[in-house]
Formats: C-alpha cells, structure tokens, sequence
C-alpha cells in the first residue's frame, strides 16, 4: 500500500473526528473508525514471537490498543506500537491517520 500524503491524512483525521468537542471524543472517533475498517484478526509479529490481533479495544489510561492473543495468554498492545505485518491488513490507513494525529 502506497504511502498517504499530507492531504489524504489530513482527511481522515477530519473524518474520524468531525462530531468530536474534546480530545476524548476524537479518541473515540478514532477507536470507532479503527474498529470499523481494520480487518481483523490478523497475524503480526511481536517481540519476535507470532500473534493474532483479535480486535482493537480503547482502554482508560492506555488508549486505543489492539488487543492480541498467542495461545491462552493475552496482551494489549498500543495500536501505535503495534508491528504491521506485510502487507498490512486492510483498514490500517486508519492506524497512519491516528498517528498523524496523536499528540
């Protein structure tokens, strides 16, 4: 997937938040877009080990984080932290536009 210009972020930013008043609700806005459109699950790699993305959850304190399995075990990782497989899943421009936009 080709990179997103300036522009292209610029309005998915605007579309994720449009309705938003405060940081929070753009949060929201974000999580909302991220759970809509990111094809989920999916296999990534983190730490070296293989793990399922099982779906994106926003969590008080932490944020938007994707929420990844291996086995019985369980972990939230930051979606801003999260290694993307290639090629990404689909939907993850919305993890570029959140980045974008992230203070």
């Amino acid at each position: 997937m080709a990179e997103l210009s300036e522009a292209e972020l610029d309005a998915l930013v605007e579309e994720a938040t449009v309705d938003a008043y405060d940081e929070y609700e753009q949060l929201s806005g974000f999580h909302v877009m991220l759970d809509e459109h990111l094809a989920t699950p999916f296999q990534t790699i983190v730490l070296g080990v293989e793990v399922t993305v099982k779906k994106i959850d926003l969590l008080a304190g932490s944020g938007i984080v994707a929420i990844c399995g291996r086995e019985e075990h369980r972990q939230a990782i930051g979606i801003l932290d999260l290694p993307l497989p290639t090629p990404p899943p689909e939907g993850s421009e919305w993890i570029d536009a959140y980045r974008h936009w992230a203070p």
